[in-house]
């Protein structure tokens, strides 16, 4: 599979400013090839022929432009050959619904990574004080620059780096991604899967997960995070436009907005790596956010949330811890009674599963959570008895585990013994 794992670069001034040199290089060769590929007709040939025809003629570029020739070569093709990535992505958004126009010519603030392929870089792990390495670039601006690395964990096992990407945060903040293949762990089969050994996800909005093994695992507390970005934000809305102090106070913001994008991002990650390795299989709703974010009612706190980042972060720990990751139809999971069947309505301030037809009665959301682990079990083919997720949810308490001590601490904390159930269902 292929991993991507980021760390913070910690450049001199003069380092720094040769990466933004080499970034603004390659956002012009960018904007070149995108105004001369614009020039060839659709029928001159497919997507990478017409692509491959501007790259190759990068050498000839550089008899006329001479800064070209302080940048290597693979940084240069692989700006050209982002032409053709975008147009497919436009492509992969069009297919879904979206209204999607032409690639536009890149102002200097919104091209902001270039990659080195295959050559060009190494790392060395070995210099500097612990935690510290060294990544040395070819032909930076014309020199080969030692930058400063902050390796904070290790590289998983792997025969060769495949591709090294720099990119700038809106913070001013350079950044490294190695793209390193390695071997895909084993996904246990779905004949040797014991119903206990998997889990049903409810995404709420109360409460970030309720599980059907009766965790409950609270939303991210970011208030004190937006009311300071809310006031940075009136202090940049009084600067004078691209002004000195407009440009610290748009630093500032980006601040911000990084802070709480790492909390939630971090926040994700542990949860998905808890779940993906405590068990050999996970099921999740398959929402449908854009819709839910349409509608008038608490949009924020939906967009907020993040629910689809979180599938897509807990898929790639699937795939990554060799787990089963499995999204099941939503509908009628919070009205469907885990122990019967029979739908009942609820309105939303109803926290409560009470079933008029059998008696069963449960937390709102951990019934949910075992009606998707019920539809997850068939979808897998995993071979269960139908009592099975009712008795999984009757048998303990719930569980409250609080965000900000899943941050602090890691996902260890979700996995403390659920206490002794008072009365069974």
């Amino acid at each position: 599979m292929i991993y991507s794992p980021r760390f913070r670069l910690l450049p001199t001034t003069e380092q720094r400013e040769a990466m933004d040199w080499t970034r603004d290089i390659v956002r012009q060769t960018y904007n070149h090839a995108l105004c001369e590929f614009n020039k060839i007709p659709n029928d001159a040939g497919t997507l990478r022929q017409r692509v491959w025809s501007i790259r190759d003629r990068l050498p000839t570029m550089k008899n006329w432009w001479p800064d070209l020739k302080q940048v290597y070569s693979t940084v240069l093709q692989k700006a050209v050959e982002r032409i053709r990535d975008n147009i497919e992505n436009l492509g992969k958004l069009k297919a879904k619904g979206y209204n999607v126009g032409s690639l536009n010519w890149k102002k200097p603030r919104e091209y902001r990574s270039f990659t080195y392929r295959q050559s060009g870089f190494e790392l060395d792990k070995k210099s500097g004080p612990n935690g510290r390495g060294l990544l040395v670039l070819t032909k930076l601006r014309g020199k080969t620059r030692e930058i400063p690395i902050r390796l904070h964990r290790d590289l998983p096992d792997h025969e060769q780096i495949k591709e090294v990407t720099l990119k700038k945060e809106p913070t001013g903040a350079w950044y490294v991604s190695f793209c390193i293949k390695t071997d895909e762990p084993e996904t246990p089969a779905v004949e040797d899967i014991h119903p206990d050994d998997t889990v049903g996800l409810d995404l709420g909005v109360l409460n970030f997960i309720h599980d059907s093994d009766g965790r409950s695992i609270g939303r991210l507390d970011l208030s004190a995070d937006r009311e300071r970005l809310e006031r940075e934000q009136r202090s940049l809305s009084r600067k004078e436009c691209e002004s000195h102090n407009w440009e610290k106070q748009r630093r500032r913001v980006a601040e911000v907005h990084a802070r709480m994008s790492n909390k939630k991002r971090d926040f994700k990650h542990k949860l998905a790596h808890f779940y993906t390795t405590e068990y050999d299989a996970v099921f999740v709703e398959d929402l449908s956010v854009k819709e839910m974010l349409e509608s008038p009612e608490n949009a924020r706190n939906k967009a907020e949330v993040g629910w689809r980042d979180f599938i897509t972060i807990l898929e790639h720990h699937g795939e990554k811890s060799g787990c089963h990751v499995k999204e099941v139809e939503p509908r009628g999971t919070t009205t469907e009674c885990a122990s019967c069947g029979v739908s009942t309505w609820k309105p939303l301030w109803k926290r409560e599963h009470s079933c008029p037809a059998c008696g069963f009665e449960l937390d709102r959301d951990w019934n949910a959570s075992v009606n998707v682990l019920s539809r997850g079990l068939d979808t897998l083919g995993v071979v269960h008895s139908e009592s099975t997720p009712v008795k999984t949810a009757t048998a303990v308490d719930s569980v409250s585990v609080s965000a900000s001590r899943v941050v602090e601490t890691g996902s260890p904390t979700l996995k403390e013994p659920p206490k002794a159930a008072s009365r069974a269902g």
